[in-house]
């Protein structure tokens, strides 16, 4: 199953950009829930119906912006988990193939209290773990770029996030290519968990998502590898997902 992912056309309505996508070659739609994306128990009906009548399923990424499930201060993780627990409930209603989440992100607090935020952070995901199976909705952890302040972009690390928990993971493989670059090791370690995978595409230091074949991620024996599971086009522009597309069918074609 391939998909788009909304932030293509981050600064449009999601009803044009449900529209806009609808048009392409897809499967399903991965819906950014921030900004003018944002779905919420109120909105998601008619969201969802637009979907069904054209025949896209819906993934539905969590929101990160301000969002801290690591924070060391309580109304700040509380909340985050509560938004993070309304985008799991919007997720079931409308039956999307999962949720993804980001991991926690380390604050000056953090940095000097490092045991109380690794437990803090492992607190919320199996907070999260929790009633994504009670309702039942998968969830899936995503690596992050190079940034000094974010965790989990490491397979190592990932793989110590989700451990003792159902959480699956998602691979980001243009975040990877901007850490560690070795793709064959994210793979043979979390294979087992990787339930999703984001496609974008960068020069190796700048999370830039640019369209498939524009930066340095070798693709061919990448695609080779990668496990058998939904992927997503999350690239910056709706022309570049178009072109990566095709970049994606003409590789294809090839191998």
């Amino acid at each position: 199953m391939i998909g788009v992912s909304t932030q293509c056309l981050f600064d449009k309505s999601l009803s044009l950009a449900l529209h806009k996508i609808k048009n392409l070659n897809v499967d399903f739609v991965e819906i950014v829930n921030e900004g003018y994306h944002e779905l919420n128990r109120y909105n998601y009906k008619t969201h969802k119906e637009f979907l069904e009548n054209n025949g896209l399923k819906s993934v539905i990424h969590a929101p990160f912006s301000d969002i801290n499930i690591g924070s060391l201060n309580e109304k700040i993780r509380r909340a985050s988990l509560n938004i993070i627990f309304e985008t799991l409930e919007v997720a079931h209603r409308m039956e999307s193939l999962l949720v993804v989440i980001h991991p926690a992100h380390k604050s000056p607090l953090s940095g000097k209290f490092p045991k109380a935020y690794e437990k803090v952070q492992k607190r919320s995901l199996e907070e999260i773990d929790r009633v994504g199976e009670k309702i039942g909705v998968k969830v899936a952890l995503e690596n992050m770029p190079s940034f000094w302040i974010l965790d989990g972009q490491t397979p190592e690390r990932i793989a110590e996030l989700v451990d003792g928990t159902n959480i699956g993971v998602t691979f980001d493989v243009g975040h990877l290519n901007t850490t560690t670059g070795n793709f064959d090791e994210f793979i043979e370690l979390l294979r087992d968990r990787i339930v999703y995978i984001h496609l974008s595409d960068n020069d190796g230091t700048k999370d830039s998502h640019l369209a498939l074949g524009e930066g340095t991620v070798p693709w061919r024996e990448v695609m080779k590898k990668l496990p058998k599971v939904p992927m997503s086009l999350e690239i910056k522009t709706f022309d570049d997902a178009i072109k990566s597309l095709k970049f994606l069918s003409e590789l294809h074609s090839n191998i």
